[in-house]
């Protein structure tokens, strides 16, 4: 596998599309549809930016060494970040309010199987 088929697989793992993923790295849809297929260069910008805002492993993007995320569990944080900064304002404040709430509805779930 080489780098171009490890950046397809990351998207895919995201669950982002070619134009989310160009936009949050900042760069045109078609170049990195040719990044995908082999006919842009990867430059080692692009694999610290991924790695960044994605939590990806710069040694597994270039090289396929090791894990994808330096952690098993970092896959659904990286996706979980990648769709939050995703959202604009309002839907941040309106996403995080969600999230105390279930942690509140698992912390009261937990409470009351042990009783």
């Amino acid at each position: 596998m080489q780098v171009k088929d490890r950046l397809r697989q990351v998207r895919r793992t995201l669950g982002l599309t070619q134009n989310k993923l160009a936009e949050r790295l900042g760069i045109s849809t078609s170049y990195l549809t040719g990044m995908e297929r082999g006919d842009k260069r990867i430059t080692d910008r692009s694999v610290r930016q991924i790695s960044i805002e994605f939590g990806v492993s710069e040694n597994w993007l270039k090289t396929g060494i090791g894990e994808m995320f330096d952690k098993t569990e970092d896959i659904d944080i990286a996706k979980a970040l990648s769709l939050f900064k995703s959202l604009n304002p309002h839907f941040r404040s309106f996403a995080l309010m969600h999230l105390d709430m279930l942690v509140e509805l698992q912390n009261n779930d937990k409470n009351n199987a042990q009783e």
